[in-house]
């Protein structure tokens, strides 16, 4: 299946794997809460009504609740994005351990052209866990004439900022951000129904997700751009454990406070009394599962209310809060093919240490 070409790209055969996956999380029709913002002309968008943000909030504390009822505790990690931990992840990404944001952005620099012309002309571009837009801005300058850009983040003001960066960058491009959770439901307006759907997913953010976690969603992008779609993902390769320690417990401990920042979160939004001085950044890499585990330790024997339940924590007890995968390329490939994608290019940096794909959707095909 793979093919050597020249430099650090790879190409693969035409002739993928052709899967039909049912009951699919993503849709271009499903009604759901959240709502398209316009960032067309001059108007500055509207955020979520009063009611959303209840339903968030209420959320938000559920999922805490939940998770620190289990056994391991738990959070979730799409909950370390809130505006505070967006800003914070800005300059993890910006940190000299921290190699992966910097290595994807000179691989773009490089491919752009490249992954522009897999992308074709007049597409959709839907970006899942937008952040900052760094990475986007590169490959929206080698876009040949994109339909519209639809950036999707959790933090709303993060999302809207950069949203009218954007705009003002490129007054010609349509720009219909989303406020969501990418996980849940989302929907393409329908006016853009005959066009070619392709998602943009940097970051490796894929990898912190669970391997049957990772395919699912794979399936719901699938399903989204539909047959011949496309994504564009970015991803973390396998390399020497001391470079991956490094990246995330970095010495100006800005990943600590990234971490931690989720317990000053659950004080203000969940009405919590947690000391989290008495907390501290816990991460170290899984050689066996391939994977970063980074978790939250307690210091000590603590209790803390939340939500108005009491909650013990044990003296050098775990609270999970995200992984971060690291890949290997077949593996990458073969996971791919398992949620209905055949692999159409690759591209890399000089050190392998991390990979740029471009996938072609065989949903419905």
């Amino acid at each position: 299946m793979q093919q050597p070409c020249d430099g650090h790209i790879i190409c693969f055969d035409i002739a993928g794997c052709r899967l039909t996956i049912a009951d699919l999380f993503f849709t271009t029709r499903r009604k759901n809460a959240m709502t398209y913002l316009p960032v067309d002309g001059k108007q500055r968008p509207t955020v979520a009504s009063s009611e959303q943000s209840d339903q968030s909030a209420a959320s938000f504390e559920l999922d805490v609740l939940s998770g620190l009822s289990q056994s391991p505790k738990r959070l979730h990690c799409k909950h370390l994005y809130d505006q505070r931990g967006s800003q914070l992840f800005d300059r993890i990404c910006e940190l000299p351990e921290y190699y992966p944001t910097r290595t994807e952005l000179a691989i773009m620099d490089e491919y752009a052209d490249q992954m522009a012309e897999q992308v074709g002309e007049d597409a959709v571009l839907v970006e899942l866990g937008s952040g900052s837009s760094q990475k986007t801005r590169v490959l929206l300058d080698h876009l040949r004439a994109p339909a519209a850009y639809l950036p999707v983040d959790i933090s709303r003001e993060h999302l809207l900022e950069t949203a009218d960066k954007l705009r003002r960058e490129h007054p010609g491009l349509r720009i219909h951000p989303l406020v969501a959770d990418f996980t849940q439901p989302i929907e393409i307006p329908a006016s853009f129904d005959d066009k070619k759907r392709c998602v943009y997913f940097p970051g490796s953010t894929i990898g912190n997700l669970e391997s049957d976690e990772a395919i699912e969603l794979l399936q719901n992008i699938a399903g989204l751009v539909g047959p011949g779609g496309g994504l564009l993902i970015g991803f973390d390769l396998q390399k020497e454990t001391a470079v991956l320690h490094d990246a995330y417990n970095d010495s100006q401990g800005i990943t600590a406070a990234f971490n931690l920042n989720l317990l000053h979160r659950i004080n203000r939004e969940a009405d919590a009394d947690l000391d989290v001085d008495q907390f501290d950044h816990h991460a170290i890499y899984n050689v066996e599962r391939g994977r970063i585990e980074i978790s939250i330790v307690s210091q000590c024997d603590q209790t803390a209310t939340i939500a108005g339940r009491e909650f013990e924590f044990d003296e050098g007890e775990l609270i999970h809060t995200e992984y971060s995968h690291k890949y290997t390329r077949d593996g990458f490939v073969s996971m791919a093919a398992a949620a209905g994608f055949s692999a159409r290019k690759m591209w890399t940096d000089p050190r392998d240490w991390f990979a740029v794909m471009y996938l072609e959707s065989n949903h419905g095909n």
